[in-house]
């Protein structure tokens, strides 16, 4: 057996030593990237809320600012979901959605960018939400998926007829009829989960040539934001109008507050109500 020479033991613990201070050194380096990364996107650090309201803009956004501008003939305003059983106060929804859209005023400020974009000339596309007896087959079901079946939530006697649907919760919000109804505005196919993948909205948008979407309605971390996705991911520019918007208030989160995070982080540009129809009202000439 070969004796031990202690001084390669010593130059094994050199190398170890050095070797070891180099991954500490590496680690203290990358922690230190993080660390800045951390502050440079910190809520604490940058995105303190204006008077206590958990959706209040951020006072100092790490974000930076939305160049989105309308131009006439390239936009269009698209509404998901202006039905009853998201809006109407006898909607199977409006328990865990009616906080929601009474605080962000969300009926009157659909209703305003109606109103805008009728004045301004500018193209509505609804995309509706309905389920059919067929629909009520499924397999498998994510979690609101299972609700909304079990409460017949948006339901209709088939697709080819209009047998009580008037009214119904899968009817519009009687208030917007006179924009849905005026014979221009687009009403595509249904969407059965959340986005717009398996219905004709982009096809109908790109039939007419539109690269921008304003975008509102129901529900925001649902309907909304897989909306927003999708038609981003399909070459759309796209503002979504934050409070003509709302989501559902469970134990198991605020949905709206969930939406509104990825809406900062994602969207183009995001704006109120305000300033979606006084931009509308700009391109108008």
């Amino acid at each position: 057996m070969k004796p031990v020479n202690l001084k390669d033991l010593d130059m094994k613990n050199d190398n170890h030593e050095s070797v070891t201070g180099r991954r500490d050194m590496l680690k203290g380096v990358v922690g230190a990237a993080a660390v800045g990364l951390a502050a440079a996107l910190s809520p604490t650090a940058h995105a303190q809320v204006k008077g206590g309201s958990p959706y209040a803009d951020p006072e100092k956004s790490a974000l930076p600012p939305s160049d989105m501008e309308l131009v006439k003939g390239r936009t269009a305003l698209l509404v998901v979901d202006p039905q009853n059983d998201f809006l109407s106060e006898k909607g199977v929804a409006w328990g865990v959605v009616g906080e929601s859209v009474r605080e962000q005023g969300t009926v009157a400020n659909i209703e305003r960018l109606f109103k805008a974009a009728k004045a301004a000339d500018i193209p509505v596309v609804i995309s509706p939400h309905y389920y059919y007896p067929g629909d009520k087959g499924w397999k498998f079901e994510g979690a609101l998926e299972k609700v909304m079946h079990k409460i017949k939530m948006f339901d209709r006697t088939g697709p080819l007829s209009l047998t009580g649907f008037e009214g119904s919760g899968a009817d519009w919000l009687e208030r917007f009829k006179p924009y849905i109804n005026d014979g221009k505005t687009v009403v595509a196919s249904p969407h059965k989960v959340y986005g717009p993948q398996n219905n004709d909205v982009v096809l109908q948008l790109r039939k007419q040539r539109i690269d921008q979407v304003i975008l509102a309605g129901m529900s925001a971390n649902l309907c909304i934001e897989s909306h927003l996705r999708e038609l981003l991911e399909t070459g759309f520019e796209v503002a979504v109008v934050k409070d003509a918007t709302a989501g559902a208030k469970i134990p198991d989160g605020d949905g709206y507050l969930a939406a509104l995070t990825n809406f900062r982080m994602i969207a183009n540009a995001v704006w109120s109500a305000d300033e979606a129809t006084r931009r509308m009202a700009v391109i108008a000439g």
